[in-house]
């Protein structure tokens, strides 16, 4: 640009004139924003190493937006006549600010350098979909999270707090400043939503998240990037006790940023009732000491059926209370929820019957399913409320010490909502705090069995929280009444079954 044309220091026309090349118009804000930068200001900024995007967050009074993003940096160093100093320099220097984040340079996870060809937010889109789609998500809408190392904010101060003191009478600097994260999802979002097909999808409030993470290179990549010429100027500039840092009191960029895309579904949940039919069967995957107790468990059977039907990462097993691992669970089952992290896909409701099916037909039949559906995650408080108040109902096989008599059955029979005190059982002592709980039994039934009468059937309806066990041989006294102190006798549990979990109405 000739001198003639170069608009005098704090003249901003020719900076209007310049953002508005080849006659195309720009949106009346645009030419807004043109007319409030400080010529001074832009030329000091770029003489640091700031982008043309950071200088355009942080001097103009407008809102950053595509249409601001679009002044480029040879716009502005040519208005400043400083074009041949940049053609001096073909590689694209690091912005000392965003650290190459808004100038879409950056190393992928592999340490490769990555610029793209496109000044816009297309090319960036494109790439990132690229990786999206490798890791085979479904989804229909999604949002988009930057996570930025500290270093930018910190420079971003740094450089503020350079301006400030140079320019403290602006009206410019007190206009408050968009992110750089703000101003890449400015710069992306609606490319990547036109890139994955997605035009008009909400952002906001999607359960499908893709996440970028910019990660600063280290240190020592950074000094390995210095070029002979940069030592060499660097270090006669100390020999000569001469330092360009009362000039440029910041530091050259030489590496950008790493970033890797990671894609996240919210858990989704799958609801249903499952079955115990073994008495080798844990309900949780239970190892001690590198050694498996049990045959299996049900939270293996079940979430591992579910969670490769949903491509997921991992699954969470969670059940409206447990039994031991040598009590059956019969009768209506019990209600549980399969939890799962990050699932590709959410399987149909007939691949969930063909899931179920498979379960219920297994040669060892150790575990079933019933009313496997998907559901929201509003299930969760809805089982928590629900297992407050639930009630259980349980068959216990029970041996006396002396014949069982009619009169016991009519006694035992007549116990309506019997109150009982339990302190919490010797054998759970090592993991449970020792407290004393009062526990309600509903109802009681006695069912003799033929031809011995040291054996019966136990039935009866408890409240949530209930130690069967205990309450039949009364645990040394720590559980009161028990079925020994009752009858007058020893008495000992020899089978237990549950037969039924009914949750809040149902």
């Amino acid at each position: 640009m000739s001198d003639e044309t170069k608009p005098a220091s704090g003249d901003s026309s020719g900076l209007l004139n310049g953002l508005l090349t080849g006659g195309a118009e720009k949106p009346q804000r645009v030419n807004e924003a043109a007319r409030s930068l400080d010529p001074s200001a832009v030329k000091d900024l770029l003489s640091l190493g700031v982008c043309e995007r950071c200088i355009l967050r942080l001097i103009t009074v407008a809102t950053f937006d595509s249409d601001l993003a679009t002044v480029s940096s040879s716009t502005l160093r040519g208005w400043l006549g400083s074009g041949e100093e940049e053609a001096a320099s073909p590689e694209m220097s690091i912005c000392i600010v965003c650290l190459g984040v808004l100038q879409f340079v950056f190393s992928d996870d592999k340490q490769t350098l990555v610029k793209m060809k496109s000044d816009c937010g297309s090319g960036h889109a494109a790439w990132i979909t690229d990786l999206v789609k490798q890791q085979g998500h479904e989804f229909d809408s999604f949002c988009l999270e930057v996570s930025l190392p500290s270093t930018i904010s910190e420079n971003e101060r740094a450089v503020l707090l350079y301006l400030k003191g140079k320019y403290s009478n602006e009206a410019w600097l007190q206009s408050e400043k968009v992110s750089v994260k703000d101003a890449l999802k400015v710069l992306v979002l609606d490319p990547l939503r036109a890139s994955l097909s997605l035009q008009g999808a909400k952002s906001d409030s999607s359960s499908f998240h893709i996440r970028l993470t910019y990660s600063k290179a280290s240190d020592d990549a950074q000094g390995l990037s210095e070029t002979t010429h940069e030592r060499k100027k660097r270090k006669t500039d100390e020999e000569n006790g001469s330092s360009c840092i009362s000039e440029n009191p910041f530091e050259k960029v030489y590496e950008p940023c790493i970033l890797s895309v990671h894609c996240n579904q919210m858990p989704i949940f799958f609801s249903g009732r499952y079955f115990k039919y073994s008495r080798n069967v844990s309900q949780s995957r239970w190892i001690i000491d590198d050694e498996r107790m049990g045959e299996a468990s049900v939270e293996e059977i079940i979430g591992g059926s579910i969670l490769p039907a949903c491509l997921g990462d991992s699954y969470k097993f969670h059940a409206a209370g447990r039994e031991d691992i040598d009590v059956r669970m019969l009768g209506s089952g019990r209600p549980f929820l399969i939890e799962v992290q990050n699932s590709r896909k959410c399987p149909s409701q007939q691949s969930l019957t063909e899931i179920e099916e498979k379960i219920n037909n297994s040669e060892k039949k150790l575990v079933g399913v019933k009313d496997l559906k998907f559901i929201g995650s509003e299930c969760w408080a809805m089982m928590r409320e629900g297992e407050a108040e639930k009630q259980k109902q349980y068959a216990a096989l029970v041996w006396i010490s002396r014949p069982l008599e009619e009169e016991d059955c009519n006694s035992i029979s007549s116990m309506i909502e019997l109150k009982i005190l339990q302190k919490t059982p010797i054998r759970v002592l090592h993991r449970r705090s020792p407290l004393e709980r009062e526990r309600t039994i509903h109802w009681m039934k006695l069912e003799k069995i033929k031809g011995n009468t040291h054996y019966f059937l136990l039935h009866l309806c408890t409240q949530a929280g209930t130690y069967i066990k205990e309450f039949v041989h009364g645990d040394l006294g720590r559980t009161t009444p028990s079925m020994g102190s009752i009858l007058g006798c020893r008495a000992e549990i020899i089978q237990l079954d549950v037969t039924d979990v009914k949750m809040g109405d149902s």
